[in-house]
């Protein structure tokens, strides 16, 4: 069952189950609570410890679930925790009320809400860290582990009564854990909680199981459908929903009493409810704006709505627990580094003299970083030498710099950057020296530049550095980062949950450096984390002012501010390929990167990349894959569809994307080389999480760069395309980009009027920012 649009493409890669899976045929895209379709899978990263052991996979989850657990002690030793569980009461109680109030005309809404007087935002107190085990290291989110073979039998039974596709029972086996088929049982509908399964589905389900019970007034179908909307909010990017639009998408869902739905969620605590203060326009505040969880059990607070007669206008909620955890946990930790002096490494006089020996955007940074604990940087593909240059400077005051990275192409462009070796190492030509593929000690080998006799920076990816692999900076007793400045690159490709992981795990006292590309596609998993702090405007902000060079530079600079220009490229840096229809699309796509490039430009095939706006649709990363595989490596596909040598992309988990090649396959599954790196894919798993590489959506290559890049844009692509989505696929070029034209007037009008799709978040009210978005 796909759940692919067409034009678009799906923010949950590896949840896509095969299209015959579906107990209907339908294969619409998601719709109404998430407000928007964003690109699947995008978050590349070092593949080179993959976890195909149910022990290992057991293991990261055990650490996962231990670091949650700390990060809930620290917050509840800080103001009592957010609770849930009990049935409704007070205030959280006559919020859906009073919604219906408002939209009913029968209440004004200035007069709606009450709330608390607003309390003054308080310095983050110093933590108290929990001892931990420095051998239970943060996980990333990984894929499930394979769940007992008598487990998933069971699930296939239940499944064959509901006539339901016995391709599912694995994953609902994994989804709904120990019990999954007595679940099933009780309530059909939880089927939805199966990745790619739709209500109408689950409907059919529950009607063959449960006859003529199977009512759409059922509880359990409201609550189970109020999750569903939730979760694909959440693939769209946005951590929580005002309720009205929750409210109006549970109505579209056939769901009679959408409150009551809402409030049995709650009462569950299968959801949380936000009451969000947000600043009237001329108001005499500081600006901050105040965010309140309303617990089961708050009965008060019914007085304090009104302040000197003014009433401050608020907005309702509704949010999945993990992510409202992960929101308010990163505001507390980003809270700490803001407030926290950061220690004394290296004496003010060293720190000046490095800014002093530095390019005027680069003297800028480093003088931020030597007295702030949290600073973010702004800049294109030129702009990463100004990091470069701050670990080097840091490296040499002693400190034990890191850089993380989005991809391992980009660990590699910065390992050489370094290494004064100028942009380096893309993704078409990474190879087993990359850095970060060191012993693992910590002692930041990776770069493999000697700074002042000092320890040289290190570089590794986001994922291996919170997973704890090769080549990272390790953790120290109490499970903190064992470095004194990290420096994240490709900061807007962080979701919340990352983040927070990220900022919990920072030492105190130490630096964290948050740099991006601010006109890029946001991250393929819920929040604009880095959107969020640059309105926020809580810590520095240095914007550099090193311009990308050459024809595509000046290309890429003139989309970021939304003009789509023509630029002078004499040796052939851009070209525009025009075409009629789909199918003259894809036969030009192929004819660019088997012939055209490479004659003309001297580029080779396996060095360039195809980026196209969607997965499915008439000239999407499916059918052009399969064309240029037949063209570039025809072959019977042995082994589920690949080949020895086919360009794949690996996707590990939600919202990771890793570049790789088909070595082969064996018993243990399907054997690729990702990033210089040895990974064996499960059989089982290996329709879920690899696809062909040759062509790639902009999500999927977002973090990496290629010599060479073909951009098309079908006719049916119009609807996808967005300035941040044309920024983004453009800017993968290095040398050269062909542009494969078929939307006419519809990319200059993308540029210039179609900006990011907006994602409902709390990090900017937590924050206190109080800027809409």
């Amino acid at each position: 069952m796909s759940t692919d649009p067409e034009t678009t493409e799906t923010a949950a890669e590896t949840a896509e189950p095969a299209d015959s899976a579906a107990p209907t045929a339908s294969a619409e895209p998601a719709t109404s609570a998430e407000a928007e379709d964003t690109e699947g899978p995008g978050k590349a990263e070092n593949a080179g410890n993959p976890s195909p052991e149910l022990s290992e996979a057991e293991a990261e989850l055990e650490a996962q679930r231990q670091e949650r657990e700390r990060i809930e002690r620290r917050k509840a030793a800080k103001q009592g925790p957010v609770e849930s569980g009990a049935k409704l009461s007070g205030t959280a109680a006559d919020l859906l009320a009073a919604v219906r109030a408002v939209e009913s005309g029968a209440k004004p809404v200035a007069g709606a809400f009450s709330e608390p007087p607003p309390a003054p935002r308080r310095a983050a107190p110093e933590p108290v860290r929990q001892p931990q085990r420095p051998v239970a290291p943060v996980a990333t989110p990984t894929a499930a582990p394979v769940p007992p073979e008598e487990a998933v039998t069971a699930v296939r039974s239940v499944l064959a009564e509901g006539g339901a596709p016995a391709a599912l029972a694995q994953g609902a086996a994994a989804a709904l854990g120990a019990g999954a088929e007595g679940l099933l049982r009780e309530d059909p509908w939880q089927l939805l909680r199966v990745p790619g399964v739709r209500p109408e589905q689950a409907d059919g389900f529950a009607r063959a199981l449960l006859g003529g019970e199977a009512d759409p007034g059922d509880e359990r179908r409201g609550r189970a459908v109020t999750g569903w909307l939730l979760e694909q909010a959440a693939l769209a990017g946005h951590t929580a929903l005002e309720l009205p639009a929750l409210l109006t998408a549970l109505g579209r869902y056939a769901v009679p009493d959408p409150d009551a739905a809402v409030r049995e969620s709650l009462a569950e605590g299968e959801a949380l409810v936000f009451q969000d203060a947000l600043d009237t326009p001329g108001g005499t505040g500081t600006g901050a704006a105040e965010s309140r969880a309303v617990r089961a059990d708050d009965g008060g607070g019914e007085d304090g709505a009104e302040e000197e007669g003014q009433e401050r206008p608020v907005r309702v909620l509704v949010g999945l627990e993990r992510y409202a955890l992960a929101e308010e946990s990163l505001a507390d930790g980003l809270g700490r580094l803001v407030n926290s002096a950061p220690k004394q490494d290296g004496t003010a006089e060293g720190w000046e003299r490095a800014a002093e020996a530095a390019g005027r955007s680069v003297a800028e940074l480093i003088r931020a970083v030597a007295g702030h604990g949290l600073v973010l940087h702004t800049g294109g593909e030129a702009a990463r030498q100004e990091t470069a240059a701050l670990l080097r400077a840091a490296s040499g005051l002693g400190l034990r710099a890191w850089g993380a990275t989005h991809g391992a192409g980009g660990r590699e462009r910065l390992a050489a950057q370094v290494a004064g070796d100028g942009p380096a190492g893309t993704a078409g030509t990474a190879g087993s020296g990359s850095a970060g593929s060191g012993s693992g000690s910590g002692e930041g080998s990776a770069s493999g530049v000697d700074v002042a006799g000092e320890v040289p920076p290190g570089a590794v990816t986001v994922a291996d550095l919170l997973s704890g692999g090769p080549g990272g900076p390790g953790r120290d007793t109490e499970g903190a980062f064992a470095l004194d400045l990290l420096l994240v690159l490709d900061a807007p490709q962080l979701d919340v949950e990352t983040a927070a992981l990220l900022v919990e795990s920072m030492p105190d006292g130490a630096r964290l450096v948050l740099s991006g590309d601010p006109g890029v596609l946001w991250s393929a998993g819920p929040g604009r984390v880095f959107a969020d702090l640059l309105a926020a405007k809580i810590c520095p902000q240095v914007a550099s002012r090193t311009p990308d060079p050459g024809p595509l530079g000046e290309l890429v600079s003139g989309i970021g501010i939304g003009e789509l220009n023509q630029v002078a490229a004499p040796g052939k840096e851009v070209v525009i390929v025009p075409v009629r229809d789909a199918g003259e699309a894809v036969h030009r796509t192929v004819q660019l990167v088997a012939d055209s490039v490479p004659r003309a430009i001297g580029v080779p095939p396996e060095e360039t990349v195809v980026v196209t706006p969607g997965h499915g649709g008439a000239v999407g990363t499916r059918v052009l894959n399969t064309a240029l595989k037949e063209r570039l490596n025809p072959g019977p596909g042995r082994f589920g569809g690949f080949d020895p040598g086919d360009r794949v992309v690996y996707t590990p988990g939600p919202g990771r994307a890793v570049p790789g090649r088909v070595l082969g396959a064996d018993a243990e599954g399907l054997r690729l080389e990702c990033a210089g790196l040895p990974v064996v894919v499960p059989r089982e798993r290996v329709e879920q999480v690899v696809r062909h590489g040759w062509a790639l959506t902009a999500h999927q290559a977002v973090g990496e760069r290629w010599p060479a890049v073909v951009a098309v844009l079908p006719g049916d692509a119009v609807p996808a395309l967005s300035r941040p989505w044309v920024y983004t696929a453009f800017g993968r070029a290095e040398r050269h980009l062909s542009v494969v034209h078929g939307v006419e007037q519809a990319l200059p009008r993308a540029v210039a009027e179609v900006g990011a799709k907006p994602r409902t978040t709390r990090l900017g009210v937590l924050l206190g920012s109080g800027t809409e978005r």
